[in-house]
Parts: structure tokens; sequence; C-alpha cells
């Protein structure tokens, strides 16, 4: 089963989006099929046996729109060919290739041209597969990024738009003012007046509005075909609403002509041109708007650089960012941005991580540590080895987890979709409905035709398709900036209803790392001396605990000394001799084994282990000298995350390996008063279950690792992850700073989101219910006005521009602090 993605050209409201999905779905093969107007791409899992990407490509033109690969076609310089057989074994190789569509090799041109999904497979995947058949690949072109194209390709569309917007209203405005002015009061020249001079009258509207309606065709040549086609979508109700003024007024043009001039009142140029230009307005807006509810993706795909400065053969070149490889050695100076991930060989540096992980201060990286992509070296010339490149670097994995979810649909969408599947047949049948009964009741034919144009033309499926993804696509990008990753709409939609929030203990609520806490000694001996013959004991220890001492030492700098005649004792501790001194370090089963005395340290040791501490005690020469009490320190965040939690009204649960006294030591600590402990880590995920059964919605907070069964288990998971780690698969949410604060921001922005959405469906609805009947006359039935079909065509854009306005309102969401 093959997963691809298309983009969609041609779509203008929610019906259009049925009509794709729809149209895909019958195809044999095709196991599912996803259409999301926001993003206008369309995505399909389906059978590769059965069908082929020209199957869907022809079954979305055969429906009316337009749909493109995603794939990029990219050409290569072959090098060492020498006859036909060669150019079939480089096609195959690269044919063969996860993510090639499809490879032609020309031998005559030396060429190969390959069409390739960049999300599976590289530039540098290709030209290594090359390489391994024997011959040698360089890239011909330019490497122009996709998203750069997409992007100017809106741009051109937004322009068109405006174009097709202020020439429509230099026609439409003298229009207006010739057919209703005079109406008004306004002046008219003598040639003009339609008492004088009917046909001139006439003519000059007719002659004002046919460019308008040149400049609106892809409103007929659209909502036609989707009509004739059985799908008819929002460019059908208005071709059917303005051919109808226009065909009903070059019909009265015809009368006046013939001598009937009674007609040239009657004439509807006006609004079929009105109409037209204020939904090309309404578009243009509507586009603006779309373009900023996806401009996270666009700020991540901007930290990405073009190039980037490789040393090959104890030289530094530049090269486009594809072709750099894992293994090469590149060189970025202050001010530059990391092109791929990899780790430290010489120099150091601070980098701004911020817009990958949130973390607003800069980190100190030197020798070893790891480099993200796309974040900025700040002061220092730094030189690292590549160890992630193209689709695998964090940046990238990032970016696909965002678009992932800004193409994803929550299940409160699927509300919205079946309704706008139905909705413009319903109002088609309402109109015409609406038409007769009036035309029943002994109105004119202009008053009929008035009804009808103003209900086809008020109706909009836009703002009910626009509702939910503008939203999932803004509230997901503002996750992404505060580093927080959502990887679906689903888990954004399920994460609101959240009542119990399980924290796993040890690296997520904890440092994970033991850390000395306490240094407590006996009258004859300083914390400096303590901490020495410990560390010097340890020295070389694999024990988790005496790695902890030996680093406390190291930290503050104490010079270790020799041990001699080390001796380990299993389940107790160690002993030695140091400076002639012998040295006894372990639990306090060694010391009642060796009947050392606690004195008056006993209280103290009770004291540290209900706190969660471990007291590990130092004697010389058969006399207690100290304790040294290490612990899994609590990260600084947790506790106000916790706290935070509490006052949204959440309960707060922490489950761990550790025994009972331990654990709720460190659940007091933080503030947490359900505590399941001594949980092995298999049985974490039936604990998580335990929870569901009470009918509670269940997120499993853990560092994504051991705690995947549980994460997988709970109703949302989410990982713990430094920014490297963010494609864990179990989790539905990943906070990259490794910030417990993170947490009540997902939820927080969960409830705005969701929120948001309401809010957007609720108007959605209310327009069409309060805006149809109005339409279809009612108020006039009571004793108000009549709805221009003008007023009509300006509410139904307002409609669906209100829904994306609303949507941004998004952008200004900010987590609450304590």
């Amino acid at each position: 089963m093959k997963n691809k993605t298309f983009t969609i050209e041609g779509m203008h409201c929610a019906s259009c989006a049925q009509t794709i999905e729809k149209a895909v779905k019958k195809l044999p093969g095709v196991q599912n099929s996803t259409v999301n107007l926001a993003t206008e791409k369309l995505t399909v899992d389906y059978d590769q046996s059965k069908i082929t990407d020209k199957d869907i490509l022809s079954a979305v033109a055969d429906a009316g729109y337009q749909a493109n690969s995603l794939d990029v076609q990219k050409s290569f310089v072959i090098e060492g060919m020498t006859c036909a057989s060669c150019a079939q074994t480089v096609e195959k190789a690269v044919g063969k290739q996860l993510g090639v569509s499809t490879a032609n090799v020309n031998l005559a041109t030396e060429k190969l041209h390959v069409q390739y999904d960049p999300k599976i497979v590289s530039v540098a995947d290709i030209i290594k597969t090359v390489s391994d058949t024997g011959y040698k690949a360089s890239e011909e072109v330019d490497a122009a990024m996709k998203s750069e194209e997409e992007q100017d390709k809106k741009a051109r569309y937004i322009s068109s738009l405006w174009k097709r917007f202020w020439i429509s209203a230099l026609f439409t405005v003298p229009l207006l003012y010739i057919s209703m002015g005079h109406m008004l009061g306004a002046p008219l020249p003598e040639f003009l007046n339609p008492a004088i001079n009917p046909v001139i009258f006439v003519i000059t509207q007719l002659v004002l509005t046919i460019p308008v309606v040149i400049l609106g065709r892809n409103f007929f040549t659209i909502g036609f075909k989707a009509l004739f086609k059985g799908h008819p979508n929002m460019d059908s109700l208005v071709a059917l609403g303005t051919s109808a003024a226009f065909i009903f007024s070059l019909g009265a043009t015809i009368a006046v002509f013939l001598g009937n001039t009674t007609y040239a009142m009657e004439l509807y140029y006006e609004s079929a041109a009105v109409i037209l230009t204020l939904i090309t307005l309404g578009k243009y807006v509507e586009a603006l708007s779309m373009g900023k509810t996806s401009e996270a993706i666009k700020k991540l795909m901007g930290l990405a650089p073009k190039t980037a400065r490789v040393m090959r053969d104890g030289k530094e070149i530049e090269l486009a960012i594809e072709e750099v490889q894992v293994g090469d050695n590149l060189v970025v100076k202050p001010g530059e941005k990391m092109p791929v991930d990899g780790i430290i060989i010489e120099g150091m540096t601070s980098v701004d991580e911020a817009m990958l992980t949130g973390e607003s201060m800069p980190i100190e990286k030197t020798i070893g540590d790891t480099i993200i992509s796309g974040s900025m070296n700040q002061n220092g010339t730094i030189q690292y080895k590549a160890t992630k490149v193209g689709k695998d670097t964090t940046l990238s994995q990032i970016i696909k987890l965002v678009e992932d979810a800004q193409g994803s649909k929550a299940p409160i969408a699927k509300l919205a979709d079946t309704i706008s599947g139905y909705f413009v047949p319903i109002v088609i049948a309402l109109a015409l409905i609406a038409g007769l009964s009036w035309y029943v009741s002994g109105q004119s034919g202009v008053f009929v035709l008035t009804i009808v144009i103003s209900v086809l033309i008020i109706a909009c499926p836009c703002a009910l398709g626009l509702a939910t993804p503008t939203a999932i696509m803004v509230g997901t990008g503002k996750g992404a900036e505060h580093g927080v990753l959502i990887k679906s709409g689903v888990a954004l939609e399920t994460t609101h209803q959240v009542e119990t929030v399980i924290f796993d203990k040890t690296g997520t609520i904890t440092q994970g790392k033991p850390k000395v806490t306490d240094i407590v000694t006996s009258a004859d001996f300083s914390k400096e001396k303590l901490l020495l013959l410990a560390a010097s004991a340890e020295k070389g220890s694999e024990h988790p605990l005496g790695a902890a001492i030996v680093l406390e030492a190291e930290t503050k700098k104490v010079t270790l000394a020799k041990m001699h005649e080390f001796n380990a004792i299993p389940g107790h501790g160690i002993e030695g001799m140091i400076d002639g001194q012998r040295i006894l370090l372990g639990n306090k089963k060694l010391m009642d084994e060796r009947a050392i005395s606690l004195g008056t340290l006993a209280t103290t040791s009770d004291s540290l282990a209900s706190e969660g501490k471990t007291p590990m005690y130092i004697a010389v020469d058969g006399q207690l000298a100290g304790i040294i009490a290490v612990a899994d320190t609590i990260k600084e965040s947790s506790v106000k995350a916790i706290e935070r939690l509490n006052q949204m009204g959440l309960e707060v649960v922490m489950i761990t390996g550790d025994n009972k006294r331990t654990a709720q030591a460190i659940a007091k600590q933080v503030g947490i008063e359900r505590v399941l402990s001594e949980v092995l880590p298999e049985e974490k995920a039936n604990e998580v279950k335990m929870l569901q059964s009470e009918g509670k919605k269940v997120a499993m907070v853990g560092d994504g690792i051991n705690d995947a069964p549980a994460l997988a288990q709970a109703d949302i998971g989410i990982a713990i992850g430094s920014g490297t780690d963010i494609a864990i698969e179990s989790a539905d949410i990943v906070l990259m700073r490794s910030d417990l604060m993170d947490v009540p921001t997902a939820i927080e922005l969960s409830k705005a989101t969701i929120k948001n959405i309401k809010e957007n469906l609720f108007w959605a609805f209310a327009y069409n219910i309060l805006g149809i009947p109005v339409a279809m006359g009612v108020l006039y039935l009571l004793g108000g006005p009549l709805l221009n079909p003008m007023l009509a065509g300006a509410a139904m854009s307002f409609s669906s521009v209100s829904v994306l306005l609303n949507a941004l309102r998004l952008k200004r969401f900010k987590p609450k602090l304590i």
C-alpha cells in the first residue's frame, strides 16, 4: 500500500474537496482519499498493483480539477557510460530506489532524468546509487526548493486575483453609477438617460459588463463543468446566479432593441458585474489570509540554507545543500545557519536554536556536541561532521511533522465535510423552490429572478470547508513555534479532552541522571576530604551513583587519590586502601555487616531517605566518616508544570518503577498526590488502561523509548525529546525542549484551537441558516426588504474571509505563565 500526496488546482470550496475525494475513492485499489482545502493537497493510500499515479491524476481531471504530483524532476550528468547496457544499468538501479517514480537515461546526451519524491529519497541518495553501479553522477540543474516554487506560484495567483479585481472594478463602478445612480438622484448625461436614449443606456451597460464576465470566466468554466459532472460547487452557484442575471438582461436588451423600452429599467447587468467583482475581491483577501495560516512552515523552510561550505580534499568548497553527504566535514562561520545535522569536531561557539526548539537562550557548543540543522551559529567558527542529511535532518523531520499535521483532518471536520458534500445541490433546490413559490404566488419574473440569484449567491460552502483546516494549520504552526510538535489533527482535537495526565518519573519529572545533593560529615572530617575519599574509591566505577560522586568531585576540581586493594562487595558497596586508610563505601547493609554505628547521623540518614535521596555511607578505619546523598534531581520546570495542570483542573499521576517511599518523596516535592510505584516498564501500558477504564481521557508523558507501549496506549502520547529524537512513532505530541511547561502549553493550545474551530463552524452555519432564508424572501413576507443580489455577493465573500480572520486570531496565542 502506497501513500502519496498531490497538489490540487481549481478548488474553491468544501464541495470541490468532496468531489475530488469521492472521485478518487471510486478507483480500484484506493483505500483512502483525503483532500485538505486549506493546504490544497490530496493524500491517497492505494495499491500500486491496481492503479498508477496517472489513474489518480486522470480521475481528478475528470472531476474538473488539476492534480500535480509532488515529485521533483531533476537531471544528472552521468560519466563513464560507453554503451546502451551502461545506460540500462544506471536506469534500473535508480528506478528500483524507493521513492523514485521514473528514471530515464539518454546515452547520447549522457544524462539521467529522474522523477522522485523528495520526502523519501534525496539527491545524495541518487548520486550514491549511480556511484554504487560504477558510474559518476552530478546534478545538472540548480537545486531550487519545491517550496519556493509553490510560494512563487501562490504569489502569482494572488497577484492575478488582484489584477482581475481592479480591472473588473474599473468597469463595474461606472456600470453601477449608470444603472443605479439615477434612482438615487445622481445626474446622468442626456445621451445615457434611459427615458431619452434607452438603447444607448442598455448597450453601455452590456459593453461595461462583458469585460467583467470575461475576467471572471473561471467561475463559469469551473462551475458549469462541475455542475454537468454532477458535483456542483461554489463556483457553480456563482455561475448559475450571474449567468441568470446576465442572460435575463441580455433578453431585456434585445427587447429594448425591438422597441419595448420598458425593459430598460429591468436590467441585472450591474448585479452580475458587482457579484463577480466582489467575489474576486473576497477570493483575493481569502488567498492572502490562507498564506498567513501556513507562515510556520514558511519560516521553518526558510531556516534551511541553500548551500554549505564543505571540506573536500583539504579544500573548502561551496556545494548545494542537496549534495552534502553523511561524513562530510562542514565549516560554519559566525552568523551562518547550520546546513545539516552533525557533531562538532573542531572549535566552540554558542548556537541559537530558538526557532527549532523554542529555547530562547543560546546554547554553548564544543567538540562532541550535536548540531541541529537550521540553527544559527552565533560567535565562533566551527567545523562539524555531517551525521544526517536531506530528509533525515531534524529540520526536515520537523517540517514533515508539521506539514502532515496541517494536512490531516480532525474528527470535528467530518461534520462540516458531510454537510458540504450535500450543501450545493440543496441550495440549488432551495433557489428553485423559492423562485417557483414566488412565481406561483403572482410575483413578476424580475422578482423571481432576484430571489433565485440571491439564494444561489449568498450560500457559501467555503466557510464550512475552511473552518477546521485553517484553525488546525495555525494551531499546529503555533505549536511548532513553541517547540510543541503536534502530529495530527486528531491529536490536536483529542488533547483538549484530556482529564488525567500521567508523568513517568525518571527522565521526565527528574533529570534522569543521579547527582550529589548532600554531603554530611562527622566532626573529624571536612566535606572536601569526604568527597575526595568517596570519589577516589568510586573512580572507574560503572555504577550510576558512584559516577555521580566522581562527577561532583571533577566539578569541584578535587584531585583524586589512588585506591589499593580494591574489593567490590555485590549488593553492598566497595572497600579498599587510600593513603594507608581502610575505606568502606556503600549502603546501610554494609555498615551493619561491619558493625559500624551510624551514631548521631542515623536521624540525618532517615531524613535524607524520606526526601527520596539515596544515602551512601563512608567509613574510615572502622569509624563512620559521613554520608553522601545522591538523587535523581527534579527538573526546574516540573513543579511549575504540575502546579499549572492542577490549576487547569486536571488530575496528575506519577508512574515509576521506584519503591513506594522514594516515589512518594518525589511526588510530594512536585505536588502530585496520586502515585503508581514499583511498576515495571512492560506494565505501564496496563496502568494507563486501568485509568482509561475509569472513563477518563488519559495523556501519558514519557521519554518515548522505555515508555513507548504506554505512550501508544494513552489517548494522547506526549514524548519528551531533545529535538534529535523527534521521530518517536509512538507519540502524538513531541516536546522538543524537554520542558514540562510545554505539557500545559499543548493542552491550552488544543483548547484554544478547538474553541476557534467551533466558533468558525458556528458562524459558518449561522451565516447560512440566517442568510438563505433572507435571500428566499422571508423578510419580504414579513414586510421587510428584499435582499439585493449584490449584497448577497458581498456577504458571501465576507463569510469566508471572516472565518479565515478568526482562525488567524490563534496566531496571538501565548501559553499562560505561573
